[in-house]
């Protein structure tokens, strides 16, 4: 049984499930031990000279009935036991899954996904059956086997006490060898974690995998790793079945050994000796106490698997929640959007040294701003900082004048719309991605979305139109298509805040005017934010902002930054020059 502080919570909440189960497990233990009992009787009246036939019908009769209230009980017993470990299993599922959305950035930086299905899948099966079959098979194991002893005792004590002592000695083996067998499963599981990680990971990857020609290469390695596991699995059945042959050996030496004892007080004619039925009636006993003793055996290798996982599950649940609420939070609803950033420095976690440095500026609600750098100047993680996935000193982030972190995160992110530079798509319809802010988005809506995105006759082209489902991460769709549908996701959002993280880069000039220009017309009054590295992207922007190497380099309008910025002025002539080179149009205002 599992009692760490993420488990022991879930025996109180179904303590009605479990006392209703094990009440009624331990009356069909106990009544179940009287069959043998009354089958005996029978024999022991049939082999008498004056058989009562009466009390033969009324002995049947009586083990119809309990045969009955068994089969009623054990639904029972069932029902609550198993519904009660499928209930905390669920519950556990969606504390993980909870815990899971609000870690931050760092963990999934240092874990991979593949791995942490693991806990989702085999580890909470494995607890799961500690909660259930694990419960059942100690209560049952230590219930039934100390009636079928006690009834046993009373027949005959010193066979009993014959019987009982290899029953002790396998019984503590059990005990001694729980901890190898703990041991074994937790390597099989670090296995198999090792498997799905790099299975999710290769076919993430899959378009990779097959444009180096990398197939059978990756298969090699997939062997590799699946042989491991099949030699983990291997070495964990065979010690199980080693177990449990030694189990079933010994049971059946001490079974030997009771017939023979037992032949020999049958034809004890001093009194002190068995009847037939009363030695049919041990034997039926001690077969009935072999379940308690395998049930213990199958209890501990259960808790041993469940203990691992367990381990596993608290270390995963333990970790540390960093990006969250302060006590005292600010709920604000309707935040305008104006962005006020001051004496801003910041380094990652796991970094060594500041990506930005000492970064102030100011944003007006309604602006249109782009924000502009070379890569590596500390452009997306401004971003990151704006939404709030990581920490950062207070009163150097505000939104309409309030401190960024003392609003709750609900507030900052409700308030703002984000189309990052993966442009992850869901495995689900064209409609759905777009409304993913909505239960029911409205089909009008998520079309208009992608008109302004201009991928709406892209949308159209499909069979299934908006009702398309795309593949995994959308990978049935191309970048800029996969770029388009994230940017009309984030329009339908309507925020307050709209940040675009480079989200034009895998469409042609003439696409990226075209949503520019939606933007400007739909966004008027609203707080748009650009991240780009093409001078086109941000040219007709309210205002620009340049980063260099994690510092404000300049700020201002395209005509301004001309006039004013070396560095910006650097930036337009070499992308005008790699514009005429490749037979584009010459950025506007390239001469001053």
């Amino acid at each position: 049984m599992l009692f760490g502080k993420h488990f022991a919570k879930y025996y109180i909440k179904y303590a009605l499930f479990f006392l209703a189960g094990i009440g009624v497990l331990v009356f069909v233990d106990w009544i179940q031990l009287d069959i043998p009992k009354l089958v005996g009787q029978i024999i022991d009246n049939l082999d008498s000279d004056s058989a009562d036939v009466s009390a033969i019908e009324s002995s049947i009769l009586r083990i119809a009935v309990l045969a009955g209230m068994i089969t009623l009980g054990r639904f029972i017993w069932r029902y609550t036991i198993f519904g009660a470990s499928r209930r905390i299993e669920y519950n556990l599922r969606n504390a993980m899954f909870g815990h899971a959305s609000n870690l931050s950035q760092r963990y999934y930086s240092q874990e991979k996904v593949g791995g942490l299905m693991a806990y989702f899948i085999n580890d909470l099966e494995a607890v799961r059956q500690s909660f259930g079959p694990g419960v059942l098979m100690l209560v049952d194991g230590l219930m039934l086997g100390g009636f079928a002893i006690y009834r046993m005792a009373n027949l005959n004590s010193r066979l009993t006490l014959f019987a009982a002592i290899p029953m002790v000695i396998l019984t503590v083996l059990l005990v001694y060898i729980r901890k190898t067998i703990s041991a074994i499963f937790k390597k099989r599981q670090e296995s198999f974690e090792k498997l799905s990680d790099f299975t999710q990971e290769n076919f993430s990857g899959i378009s990779v995998v097959k444009a180096f020609v990398r197939e059978k290469k990756e298969a090699m390695f997939f062997g590799l790793r699946n042989s491991d596991l099949y030699e983990k699995n291997m070495n964990f059945v065979k010690y199980l079945i080693g177990v449990n042959i030694a189990i079933s050996l010994g049971l059946n030496i001490i079974i030997l050994m009771i017939l023979l004892f037992g032949s020999f007080l049958v034809i004890r004619t001093d009194g002190t000796g068995l009847t037939p039925g009363q030695l049919t009636e041990y034997i039926s006993y001690f077969f009935t106490l072999i379940w308690p003793v395998m049930a213990l055996s199958r209890f501990i290798q259960i808790q041993s698997q469940a203990k691992a996982s367990a381990a596993r599950i608290e270390k995963f649940l333990d970790e540390e929640v960093e990006i969250k609420d302060l006590d005292d939070a600010l709920h604000i609803d309707n935040l305008k959007g104006s962005i006020s950033v001051k004496n801003l420095s910041f380094q990652y976690p796991d970094g060594s040294e500041d990506v930005l440095k000492n970064v102030s500026f100011e944003i007006k609600a309604g602006e249109m701003v782009g924000i502009l750098g070379r890569t590596g100047s500390g452009k997306s993680s401004l971003v990151d900082l704006l939404l709030r996935t990581y920490n950062l000193s207070e009163d150097q982030v505000f939104i309409d004048g309030y401190d960024i972190m003392k609003l709750s995160l609900a507030s900052v992110r409700n308030a703002i719309g984000y189309v990052p530079q993966d442009n992850f798509l869901f495995s689900d319809t064209i409609t759905n991605n777009i409304g993913f802010s909505y239960e029911n988005p409205d089909e009008e809506f998520i079309k208009e979305s992608a008109r302004l995105s201009d991928v709406y006759d892209n949308v159209m082209e499909f069979k299934e139109q908006f009702n398309t489902i795309l593949g995994e991460r959308g990978v049935t769709v191309s970048g800029g298509q996969k770029q388009r549908i994230s940017i009309a996701r984030a329009l339908a959002k309507n925020p307050e805040i709209l940040i675009l993280d480079d989200s034009v880069s895998a469409v042609d000039t003439k696409t990226e005017d075209a949503i520019i220009s939606n933007l400007h017309r739909v966004r008027r009054g609203k707080t748009t934010i650009f991240i780009a590295h093409r001078i086109s992207t941000v040219k007709k922007m309210d205002k620009i902002i340049l980063l260099d190497q994690g510092r404000i380099s300049a700020v201002g309008s395209h005509k301004e930054l001309m006039k004013s910025s070396e560095l910006y002025q650097d930036m337009v002539k070499r992308q005008t020059l790699e514009n005429l080179v490749q037979g584009g149009v010459p950025i506007e205002g390239l001469q001053r």
